[in-house]
Parts: structure tokens; sequence; C-alpha cells
């Protein structure tokens, strides 16, 4: 975290600062193509953004520990007293775990809905037993806790041009087409935790089970049937995407490159899956390097456009939720400002 994120966010306590900071670290080094967007907020919000996903981050660590040694009630005892940090954490806007302190600081500072963080919670221990989902319909109520909260949870601190529960909908869908594309990247590491993410009623239905999946990952060998299903789960994304996509412009305007990146990029990696034959159950395809600073790179450009015309030009209404933020977020006011967001 840099000095400058700080001192914009009104953070100036010692300890809160170097929490800010270990979540910040924890998201440059897992979340690279979220950070990568991150890097684009107007820089007072930036820090919100590092604590709510470092919070994840360190909850879903201990979920996929690739600790052999680590068992799962092991890891259900770490996520109890991580439950019961967070719940003092949010009482008392207090801790002395940096992540759980971070967190309930950006609780408080942005009212976030503490039942939220329960539902995500939630989640994280059925990971610890379950391994697959009958149907979509089931896998959506997982996702609710697992993904769809993480927009809920990111609403307050980016602002938006209408009423939180206008754009709440499509926060949440984004947050689960996040996650839909991570499941389909992922297949393949996820088939040696034991987990399928994919809805089983969408495999069957093209002829796929457990067992023929175990055996392309195990042997190398493509299957028509695992390609077909996989093109299935893929149009199911796009489709959650589509529910996403409104949301953008209901965002505060100095927001939404960021998001709008994010969303780019991540729909990115659907485009490598399908370029690269749909053969996630034997490697992870990856957005070419080129592609991402491109994307990175349009971002940039939208930021300093649209702050320069708000510093200029006269400021269209947002909603009350995100007035706090609007002192910080209309300048860009010396080169180094534009250091801080490329």
């Amino acid at each position: 975290m840099t000095d400058r994120e700080l001192d914009a966010a009104g953070i100036t306590e010692p300890a809160l600062r170097g929490a800010y900071t270990r979540c910040r670290q924890l998201n440059a080094r897992y979340g690279k193509t979220y950070f990568l967007a991150t890097r684009l907020l107007p820089i007072e919000r930036r820090p919100a953004v590092h604590a709510l996903y470092g919070f994840a981050r360190w909850a879903d660590d201990i979920v996929d520990s690739t600790d052999a040694t680590v068992t799962v009630e092991k890891r259900s005892a770490a996520l109890a007293r991580l439950q019961t940090r967070l719940e003092q954490g949010l009482r008392d806007a207090d801790s002395t775990e940096p992540v759980v302190l971070a967190l309930a600081d950006t609780a408080r500072r942005h009212g976030i809905d503490h039942q939220h963080f329960t539902d995500f919670m939630a989640s994280m221990r059925s990971d610890l037993h379950v391994t697959d989902y009958a149907t979509y319909e089931d896998l959506r109520k997982y996702m609710h806790g697992s993904a769809a909260v993480i927009g809920l949870q990111m609403l307050p601190v980016l602002g938006t041009t209408v009423p939180r529960e206008e754009a709440a909908p499509h926060a949440a869908a984004l947050g689960v087409a996040f996650q839909l594309t991570n499941f389909l990247r992922d297949v393949g590491e996820d088939l040696d935790r034991g987990r399928i993410y994919l809805p089983a009623d969408l495999l069957r239905a093209h002829g796929v089970d457990r067992d023929l999946l175990y055996w392309s990952r195990s042997t190398g060998h493509r299957d028509r049937r695992i390609t077909e299903a996989l093109k299935a789960a893929e149009r199911l994304t796009r489709g959650v995407y589509l529910e996403a996509a409104p949301g953008l412009a209901m965002l505060d305007r100095v927001c939404r490159p960021c998001i709008r990146t994010a969303f780019v990029l991540y729909g990115g990696i659907l485009d490598a899956i399908a370029a690269d034959g749909y053969a996630v159950v034997h490697r992870r395809a990856v957005v070419p390097r080129r592609r991402r600073a491109a994307v990175a790179l349009d971002g940039l450009v939208r930021t300093v456009a649209t702050r320069v015309e708000l510093r200029v030009g006269p400021r269209r209404a947002v909603h009350p939720d995100s007035t706090r933020f609007r002192s910080g977020t209309s300048r860009l006011s010396s080169a180094q400002d534009h250091e801080e967001v490329a």
C-alpha cells in the first residue's frame, strides 16, 4: 500500500496502515487480474477494495491449503477461529489480526452490511465437505456467499449514480460471472482437489460425469463430450455477464473504468479458453500479456478522460452513498497522479 493511497483514504493510525498494507500484498500476489483493474480506481478507494479482497483471499487459502498435513478438521477449526475473529472485529471495529482489522475498518467506514461477510463464511465452510453440485440452482446458492456478496460489498465503496438497491442485482451477477469464469478456467486444478464446480446436470446433458473427467485429467486424452459440456458452461457464463453489464453504467463515473477493465479482462479468460480448444481439464488458459496490457491501457485512458471531464465540466449527480468520496475523485492534478493510476 503506498503512503499516498493511505493518506488519501484518511487512514493514519500505524497499525491500521500496516493492516491495509498486508491486504494489498495479498491482492497483488494472488489476484493479478483484479489487482491490475484496481489500479484504475480513485486513489482513496483502493485500500477498501484491497481489504475486501485480502480477507476473501485469506479465507480461501484456509480452505484450499496445499499442505497435505492440514486435515479437513484443522481447516474447519481455522475457519471457526476466523469466524470468531471476524464477528469480534465487526462488533468492536478492532482486531489483533491485521486482515480482520482492515476489513472491520472498511465495513465501518463504508457501511457494508455485515450479513455479506456471514454469507461468505458459510460458503467457505461448505467447501470443506461439498465437492459437487447437482444443479445450477444449487451452485447459485453457493455462489451467493462465495461471489455475489463480494459484488455487494464493493457497491458502497464504488458508489452509484442510482439507488444502491437498483445496482445491487447487477453487482451480484458480476461477482457470479467472475467466479464462473474461474471455475471454468480451473477445472483441472479443482479436480485435483476432488471438486467439480460445473453443475452435474449440465455435464450429464452432454454425457459427462466425474469418472470421465478424472479419466481425461489422468490420461491427458480429450473427449468430445467434455468439450461440448465446457462450451455449454461458457455460454452459461457469458449469459451471466449479460446480466451484470447494465450495472456498469450505474456506478460512480470515476469507478467505471476499473470495473469495466475487470469485466473485459475476465471475459478475455473465456476467449482464451475457447482459443485453447477448451483444454481446461489439462491446463489453465491464460490471457496473452499483450491483450492484458491493451485492456489496461484502454482502462487508463478512460480513467484519465473521466477525471479530467469531471474536473473541468459539470458533474453528474451521484447517489448519496458515494458523495463522501467526491472530494478526492475529481482531480488529476499532476504527473504523480498519472503515475499512481498507471
